[in-house]
């Protein structure tokens, strides 16, 4: 897949310098340099959801790492895991922080692949509320089915299954959810200041 001719709409011939893009993300008002855990599990479920939604979703997350002039901050992919491994629920966790400015990157990269797969996800969401109002088993359909089923194989490969936070999400029913909420996530990430407000999200409850 072709990323740097697929995200065409949403270049601009001077992109944005580092600081200015970064900037339009407020810091949170949090102690210390590092974020939460919770702030670690939710980008990098968010960013496993992107993985789920279309073949070669990490490789797209490097290459919008270079088309928006942030490989200063997501070098490459080891980079790029060393980070996601910062989630404590990861089978490979590792003990060190994410800063506010590798975070502040990789929601950006979020933001803008979701814009770019604004309509799949619509269809998708579209999809699950037409199947739950008439209560038919979601592996019917098989866009939404291999959705899900690749999230579920993402999700057990990588997270620590005797992790208390996984334990509660081990049924298949449980993932599914989970999925289909990162979906309502990316696409709000989509609307009017979404970048701006998911990133507020994700330190609700935990600024001083």
């Amino acid at each position: 897949m072709n990323v740097s001719a697929s995200i065409s709409p949403f270049d601009s011939p001077t992109p944005p310098s580092l600081p200015m893009m970064l900037d339009n993300l407020p810091d949170p008002a949090i102690a210390g340099q590092g974020c939460p855990p919770k702030t670690r599990l939710q980008i990098d479920l968010i960013l496993l959801a992107i993985e789920a939604l279309e073949l070669g979703g990490s490789e797209a997350i490097l290459t919008f790492a270079e088309e928006l002039e942030l490989k200063d901050i997501i070098k490459d992919r080891v980079n790029l895991w060393r980070m996601r491994s910062s989630n404590p629920m990861r089978r490979a966790h590792i003990r060190r922080p994410l800063t506010i400015v590798e975070a502040k990157a990789l929601v950006v990269i979020a933001c803008y692949i979701a814009r770019r797969l604004t309509v799949v996800i619509r269809q998708l969401i579209a999809i699950y509320q037409q199947m739950h109002e008439k209560q038919l088993p979601l592996e019917q359909n098989l866009r939404l089915s291999n959705y899900l089923e690749r999230f579920r194989a993402h999700f057990k490969s990588r997270m620590n299954a005797r992790r208390s936070g996984v334990l509660a999400l081990s049924s298949d029913e449980k993932l599914d959810e989970l999925a289909i909420n990162l979906l309502g996530q990316l696409l709000f990430c989509t609307g009017t200041a979404g970048m701006q407000r998911f990133w507020i999200s994700l330190f609700d409850g935990e600024v001083d």
